[in-house]
């Protein structure tokens, strides 16, 4: 795979991957939080927290919904923009902006995404647990380069980003499977005002308009829209993050003499008494830096820290919770659901990823990167992948109703990311040097 600027440090991938890799950490622990508080006398109360049902709007027009679904409904449409953010940025400056650097993680990604969906399928085929097919092709990034973050420099900085490229691509496919195939009864009035409210967006992007504000207004009544339509309400989140400005001011020789003019005017004000110059000269700084970075940097930015330290461990402390007796542990795992994720995440994606990077890269359509150890580092990178967590218990809460088979999903979810996330830190421990070791 070539590189150029990706590998450097300052690039948004690399500063993506250091996110998520603290993310990872914070998820862990909300996790196991969950799990400690649902199997101990707290339990009810963690149930009943959960089912409370908050209301939001005028009494003539609300939404009135338990806090768990604000949660999964409100809270994800978030983490879902800034994925829609992340998917944009990478299709039009990162690791998908060319045919040649997008191609090994596109098949990759779909190789991962198709064994696991078999798989499943194999072991529910003709059973009430069919649905649930796309649980098994998820990947957390968050988590997977959590784990690659223990790792330090042993692992490359290709695999980094070729771990990262190949979730944004997984991502997206999880989407486009939410959205085809996990809604409910559609209204067509709500459609329809979805259906406008994306066009006014559309207008405004092709328009260069570039007010954040402006735009979450109006992502805003899309959510409503979507949530009222039948269709996912987290869908709202990735469409108005594709319609989102990713270029720069066009006026950039404006902006430039702004700054050289603040500049200047900043030099004067060392040698001045007149405080109000030094402002002046702050604000023409300030305001030229802040246009020149394009409103989906912007958000980019600002959306980070709060899904990766507040949106994902509450998501993971609302959804983790599985309370189990021994006896219905031993059930969980004969059951054809908990079987069907484990083999979907454990065995799939390193078949579904291994096979499709070796197959194109034999066939010529891709080239491996040069050095020592590659296949391994593809090997234990494909292993990560199998860490499927938080997209796996989102798509498993729309596959079904039944608290029992949620419980018996959510099983075979920690087990399957379980052992794909040890495996893969293990095996490329084991496999690979620290640099300069």
């Amino acid at each position: 795979m070539a590189r150029s600027t990706s590998s450097s440090p300052q690039s948004p991938i690399m500063e993506f991957i250091r996110a998520e890799s603290f993310s990872g950490i914070l998820l862990l622990i909300s996790a196991i939080l969950a799990l400690i508080v649902a199997n101990s006398p707290l339990a009810d109360f963690y149930v009943q927290l959960f089912q409370t049902k908050l209301t939001v709007g005028l009494p003539e027009a609300n939404i009135s919904k338990p806090i768990i679904l604000w949660v999964n409904d409100g809270l994800m449409a978030i983490f879902f923009l800034l994925i829609g953010l992340e998917i944009k940025r990478e299709l039009k400056y990162g690791e998908l902006s060319t045919v040649q650097s997008a191609l090994m993680p596109v098949i990759a990604a779909f190789g991962g995404a198709l064994i696991p969906g078999l798989i499943f399928f194999g072991f529910n085929a003709g059973t009430e647990y069919v649905d649930g097919w796309a649980i098994a092709i998820a990947t957390d990034i968050a988590f997977a380069i959590g784990v690659l973050a223990l790792l330090g420099s042993r692992v490359p900085i290709w695999a980094k980003v070729f771990l990262t490229a190949v979730a944004v691509v997984d991502d997206l496919i999880a989407v486009l499977v939410i959205a085809i195939f996990y809604t409910s009864n559609i209204s067509v009035t709500a459609l329809g005002v979805a259906a406008a409210t994306t066009v006014v967006l559309i207008i405004m992007n092709f328009s260069n308009i570039r007010s954040l504000g402006l735009y979450l207004f109006f992502g805003l009544i899309l959510w409503v829209a979507v949530l009222k339509s039948g269709v996912h309400a987290t869908i709202a989140g990735v469409v108005l993050g594709f319609l989102i400005p990713a270029t720069p001011h066009k006026e950039k020789d404006q902006l430039l003499q702004n700054l050289e003019k603040g500049t200047q005017l900043l030099k004067d004000a060392q040698d001045s008494e007149d405080k109000e110059l030094k402002e002046t000269a702050m604000h023409y700084i300030e305001e030229s830096v802040e246009k020149m970075e394009s409103p989906l940097h912007k958000l980019e930015h600002k959306l980070h820290p709060m899904v990766a330290y507040f949106i994902m461990p509450v998501f993971a402390f609302a959804n983790a919770g599985v309370a189990l007796s021994a006896e219905q542990a031993a059930v969980a795992f004969t059951s054809t659901l908990t079987l069907g994720i484990i083999f979907g995440l454990f065995i799939g994606k390193q078949i579904g990823i291994m096979s499709a990077v070796w197959i194109s890269s034999k066939l010529g359509i891709v080239k491996i990167p040069d050095g020592q150890n590659v296949w391994a580092v593809f090997y234990g990178i494909a292993c990560l992948t199998g860490i499927g967590f938080t997209m796996s218990l989102f798509i498993s809460g729309l596959a079904f109703t039944d608290p029992a088979t949620i419980e018996y999903s959510k099983v075979g979810i920690f087990v399957g990311s379980l052992l794909s996330g040890l495996l893969g830190y293990f095996f490329l421990r084991a496999k690979l040097k620290p640099q300069g070791a």
